[in-house]
């Protein structure tokens, strides 16, 4: 018997309405979940939705050996106060947060044994209980949200400057506009958790993985994404679902064009890489990835639309299948590393050598936007938070200067003394005479 809920891909060539399989610790199919999911495909992209599935699954599994509530253990088709109860003690007993009780509704804090993944855990519950509703499996409100929040926010619309009548709509201009939501709709509110994206500034952490997919015998297809994602600064189904036209479209043998979140798949921006990944991903195409090809076709012979990753049965490689690979290397050698961070040390090692190699401030704004205009942010201000590690380290080595230079005049006052030629300070005695820079002034009188 397995202690754990997990998933299988339906075999090729079976006849299913669903893709994958969600099965219990009992070994029997667990339909709320596959349901779950599949209602999340076309919804949301696949890799969110499968990263919603996982997270799903380590709850699901605890619900079953460790949830209680008034004796018996927790089914997801209880009624909401039931399903609030075993969320609560999920985030306390398996996650480290803080629950606090307030008004209608719970605020929940991380603590430094909370993953980084609370938020995704909630939003994947409160999906999940969306998808039953939806499908007609769930026969209460969604325990996730908070009915009272979304009741006051229907008052707030619908009650207007005019006593007594409605809101005129937004297009008339009559009536000021409806001021955001402090907190969300959610019964489980995450407080100070305002998303940061990471600085990872390990110079070594490609060779790491490179070494790790070595371990557990990568193919050349799975080196050549993971170099892929180093190099570029993308997403990796940004790289995965990329076309044999993706590649001619450019007019640089080391770019592609791919699409970006929300664009609907329309290629929208590109990526450039290295030329041994060009080497590698030729060769991939015309050796490797001939194998699998129905007609066995080198990159000359194949069509614009045809996908350049192919799974070994010869159909297009898709984000679940490369995780399974990915993932198995990461644990074999004790990694704990998602597929997104690739995105941040790149952004991070890319603004190092920005900083490095610019000789102006104007140099580095330029070279900075153009990064930006790239990775192609939705909000430019995400690149104040790398801003910020990188002012701290310049502090930080300027200030060692200084440290160093104290220690200089230190050492030289003690050889000083130790020669009897020490000076004496010099005063100034008419000061007022002299006269001063502006600027300089108004830190002394600042100083006062």
């Amino acid at each position: 018997m397995v202690t754990k809920y997990y998933y299988y891909y339906c075999p090729e060539g079976t006849e299913s309405r669903y893709e994958l399989l969600v099965f219990n610790c009992e070994d029997e199919p667990f339909l709320p979940l596959t349901d779950h999911y599949h209602d999340c495909i076309g919804r949301i992209d696949k890799s969110s939705a499968l990263s919603y599935l996982n997270h799903l699954l380590s709850f699901f599994s605890w619900l079953d050996h460790f949830s209680t509530y008034q004796g018996n253990r927790v089914q997801c088709n209880e009624p909401p106060e039931v399903i609030r109860v075993a969320v609560e003690d999920y985030l306390m007993v398996e996650m480290g947060c803080k629950v606090r009780e307030k008004d209608n509704f719970r605020f929940v804090n991380r603590t430094s044994k909370s993953p980084n993944t609370v938020n995704l855990f909630l939003s994947a519950i409160k999906s999940f209980y969306k998808s039953l509703i939806r499908l007609k499996q769930y026969n209460y409100t969604n325990p996730l949200l908070d009915s009272y929040a979304i009741l006051d926010d229907f008052k707030s619309q619908t009650v207007g400057v005019r006593k007594d009548k409605p809101r005129m709509p937004a297009e008339a201009g009559t009536e000021d506009a409806i001021p955001h939501r402090r907190l969300t709709d959610s019964y489980f509110k995450l407080i100070n958790e305002e998303w940061q994206p990471e600085i990872i500034d390990d110079p070594y952490l490609p060779s790491q993985v490179y070494q790790a997919g070595k371990k557990v015998n990568w193919s050349l297809r799975e080196v050549i994404i993971a170099r892929m994602l180093f190099e570029t600064g993308s997403r990796a189904s940004e790289v995965i679902e990329l076309t044999i036209g993706d590649y001619r479209s450019r007019k640089d043998f080391q770019e592609v064009s791919t699409f970006n979140k929300g664009s609907h798949g329309k290629r929208v921006k590109f990526l450039r890489f290295g030329k041994d990944t060009v080497k590698l991903l030729m060769q991939y195409i015309n050796k490797e990835r001939v194998q699998y090809d129905e007609l066995q076709r080198t990159f000359d012979g194949l069509p614009d639309k045809a996908p350049i990753f192919l799974t070994e049965l010869g159909t297009p490689f898709s984000y679940e299948a490369w995780y399974y690979h990915w993932d198995k290397a990461i644990k074999e050698c004790e990694m704990k590393l998602n597929p997104h961070k690739t995105r941040h040390w790149f952004v991070t090692t890319r603004l190092r050598e920005i900083y490095n190699t610019s000789k102006t401030e104007a140099g580095t704004k330029q070279k900075i936007n153009e990064l930006i205009k790239y990775i192609k942010w939705k909000n430019a201000d995400t690149i104040k938070v790398y801003e910020h590690f990188f002012d701290e380290e310049k502090h930080r080595k300027a200030h060692d200067e200084m440290l160093e230079n104290m220690k200089k005049s230190e050492n030289a006052y003690v050889e000083q003394k130790k020669n009897k030629r020490l000076k004496n300070l010099t005063v100034l005695k008419n000061i007022e005479d002299i006269e001063m820079d502006p600027e300089i002034q108004a830190l002394l009188d600042g100083l006062e």
